[in-house]
Parts: structure tokens; sequence; C-alpha cells
């Protein structure tokens, strides 16, 4: 018996490398840009006035990611924000590996289609670093996140870092992990 691989980690093995190789014209296989991590991230401006408020974020980070969602900290000090240094103001989680095709492949599988009024994603998210951020309006997206238990709809951020050295070879390299980006 094999050890268990996620479905999309094969995928890129066996087919999407060999894809982007023969359209890029690499000369090696590691040229081929490859998704490095998944970063999802919340930023909680209310929780400088309520605590609770970081607590249920870190919870339904875990839940989504299926990894311990660690706190952000403020780093200085602005008073018209009533924001003082080391106060939690975020959560985020970092996936890597094995925990990240798995995200990824529950996120364009599950996630993505249960998006209200959902006609794929904008390709203006890439940052010239062949690195792509999208935003997500509402967690409730997530089939893990119980609607009765949410004490307020908030949204967040997902960065996917790839290896890819311009935004064409991203955007391919996610089109091909199945991302659905707008015609």
């Amino acid at each position: 018996m094999s050890a268990y691989e996620p479905r999309l980690k094969k995928q890129y093995n066996e087919e999407i490398a060999k894809a982007l190789k023969e359209k890029f014209q690499y000369s090696s296989v590691m040229q081929v840009p490859r998704l490095k991590k998944i970063v999802l991230s919340q930023g909680l401006g209310d929780a400088t006035a309520d605590k609770k408020v970081i607590d249920s974020a870190l919870q339904e980070m875990t839940l989504i990611s299926g990894q311990k969602a660690v706190p952000t900290y403020a780093k200085k000090d602005v008073s018209n924000f009533k924001l003082r240094k080391g106060m939690p103001i975020g959560a985020k989680v970092t996936l890597r590996g094995d925990m990240m095709y798995e995200f990824l492949d529950r996120f364009v599988a599950v996630s993505l289609p249960r998006t209200r009024d959902f006609r794929g994603i904008s390709a203006k998210g890439f940052d010239k670093r062949g690195n792509y951020n999208m935003g997500i309006k509402e967690q409730i997206i997530f089939p893990e996140i119980d609607i009765d238990k949410v004490s307020r709809v908030t949204g967040m951020d997902i960065t996917f870092v790839t290896s890819a050295d311009t935004d064409e070879e991203a955007f391919e390299l996610l089109k091909a992990f199945g991302l659905p980006f707008k015609k």
C-alpha cells in the first residue's frame, strides 16, 4: 500500500508540470513554476474593542485550513484606532505541502462555487513577481463553517505564492490547478 498523495499534487507531478514545460519551453523540469505556499489572513479592526473577535476568527481559520491559526499583532501604536503595539489585530495560517494541496482542492471544488453571484475570480490580483492575491467577502462559503454558530460574517485574503518569475507563468499554473479565472 502506498502513502497517501493529494489529488492536485499527483495531477501537478503527472500532467501540469509537463504541460507547462512544453508551453514555456523550459530546458529542465526544475524551471517549471510550482505552488510554494498558500497564506490565509484576516485583519480584524474590531478586535481592539472586543477580544472575542480574535478567538472566533482563530477558531474559524483553524477549521477552514485544518491547521492551527496564529494571531497577528500590531507593530506600532495608532491613537486614532485606539491601537497599542502588541495587541492582536488579525489571524493567519500558512499552508505548505500536502495541507496546501488539500486546501486548494476543497477551495476550488467546494467553496468557490458556493459564493453568491460567482462569475469567476479576477485575473488582476498578480503582483508582477508571480504571486496571486484574492479576497473573499464571506467566510461562510467554506463548508467547515456552521452558519448558525457564526457571530459575524468576515472576509479574508488568500495569497498563492508560486516559484514563477512572471505573472503569465503563475496565471497558467493556477489555471491548470483549476482556479476559475474570468474570461
